[in-house]
């Protein structure tokens, strides 16, 4: 039997490898080994993110709800349960975009939930 090189077949699956750490620092873009290595811990770090990413946001929501009942004498604790007594289903995303951007909306949804 005669040996078959790889040679074609491997130089490609470097290649691809070595075009997604571009931009990388030092051997990191450009020494197959460190390349993915980096490229590994880099994409595990992009999983986590996107994860972290969700639970960041929904803090936000929170925080800019809560600033936002506060004036209107509620606090975040008592404007949850008392929205899901008045069977308003609104999300945080929502009702914090409501209090940004249409703070009258918001304040008749605080009425509603208060009555």
């Amino acid at each position: 039997m005669s040996r078959i090189k790889s040679g074609k077949v491997t130089r490609q699956r470097h290649k691809r490898l070595l075009k997604q750490t571009k931009g990388f620092f030092g051997q990191r873009k450009n020494i197959f080994r460190r390349a993915k290595e980096t490229l590994m811990r880099a994409l595990a770090y992009a999983f986590k993110g996107r994860k972290l990413k969700k639970r960041n946001m929904r803090a936000l929501f929170i925080t800019r709800i809560n600033a936002a009942v506060r004036p209107l004498g509620f606090s975040y604790s008592a404007f949850i349960p008392a929205l899901k007594k008045a069977n308003i289903q609104l999300n945080r995303k929502m009702l914090s975009q409501l209090a940004i951007f249409e703070p009258t909306v918001f304040q008749k949804v605080v009425e509603t939930a208060r009555s």
